[in-house]
């Protein structure tokens, strides 16, 4: 069988698969195997309902030329979080370790997100006082950086030093699995793994108050007193909306478009990020994210500044603020 093709599953693995990637192909490279029955792998078995096996599996598949990307579906985003359970993470840190937000279950958590393209990436140390104090009162600090290359993460990792666990998410598992759309985005996280504030802005400090017009007391005041005497905010967060299948297909062209650019093939990357801020034209991850890696200039430059103003003229859109 002759390997011409690469498939990036969810998780960001990259494998080379046949050219002529069929539906009992991709079953068997996804570890199922096609029978009269449905799709099977030991004792489970899904039927198909004349629905392709990508379909069959929550699926959505984007592609170009000999490149092809995977990622849930909303239906299969919306399965994951229902009950309000934290979706599994273990991501590697810069230097390639594996590190896992899991391995703080029975505690309160945090998750916080940032990137080398935000300003946020100043904010490492502001995490760290927050974490120095609310240590003993049970809190345990996740971050993630939401970047294309660890690398674009480490010196303002290696600045700020932090001793919570830090992350580099070149996928954007985080941003599917958890609905993170911009940064700094947080998510809340109790001692029974259930989700209790889903994804919010949230400064790490004052840094930027100019431009995110977020206070960071007003994220760090409610998380104290969540940590400390169990109170969650009396009023909740106006309610995330729920993904579409063109947001969570806007992540599979981004990860052509991270292969391609890592391949050094610019303008192949540009068309794919094209397709995908046409899906998610709001998704800062894709958009500001984009134009990093792709090697623009994601703070004054032309693109980025006019992306800026149409989604301030908006009103902000999907910059929601704790609280």
């Amino acid at each position: 069988m002759s390997v011409v093709a690469t498939l990036i599953d969810v998780d960001g693995t990259e494998r080379e698969v046949a050219a002529e990637l069929t539906d009992e192909a991709l079953a068997g490279v996804l570890g199922w195997t096609l029978k009269p029955e449905g799709l099977c792998r030991d004792d489970t078995c899904v039927p198909l309902l004349g629905r392709s096996v990508p379909e069959a599996l929550g699926l959505l598949v984007a592609r170009d030329g000999d490149v092809v990307a995977l990622a849930p579906s909303a239906e299969a985003h919306r399965t994951e979080l229902a009950g309000g359970r934290a979706p599994s993470l273990t991501l590697n840190d810069v230097d390639g370790h594996p590190v896992s937000f899991d391995q703080h279950s029975g505690h309160k958590r945090v998750l916080v997100t940032w990137a080398s393209w935000c300003g946020c990436r100043h904010e490492l140390g502001g995490w760290q006082r927050l974490q120095e104090e609310l240590a003993d009162a049970g809190l345990r600090l996740f971050s993630v950086a939401l970047d294309a290359d660890p690398e674009d993460a480490r010196p303002w990792i290696e600045q700020a030093a932090p001793t919570y666990p830090v992350a580099v998410d070149t996928a954007h598992v985080t941003a599917e699995r958890y609905g993170i759309t911009n940064v700094p985005s947080v998510v809340w996280v109790d001692e029974h793994d259930r989700i209790v504030k889903p994804p919010t802005i949230a400064p790490g400090d004052d840094q930027f108050v100019e431009f995110t017009q977020i206070e960071s007391a007003r994220h760090h005041d409610l998380l104290r007193a969540w940590v400390r005497d169990g109170t969650l905010p009396e009023v909740p967060d106006r309610a995330a909306a729920e993904r579409t299948d063109d947001e969570q297909l806007a992540l599979a062209h981004r990860r052509i478009a991270a292969h391609h650019q890592r391949a050094g093939r610019t303008d192949a990357a540009k068309t794919q990020l094209a397709l995908a801020q046409d899906l998610a034209p709001w998704d800062w991850t894709v958009r500001r994210g984009g134009i990093a890696m792709t090697g623009g200039d994601p703070f004054l430059g032309e693109e980025f500044t006019s992306f800026w103003e149409e989604w301030d003229a908006s009103g902000r859109p999907g910059y929601t603020p704790t609280g």
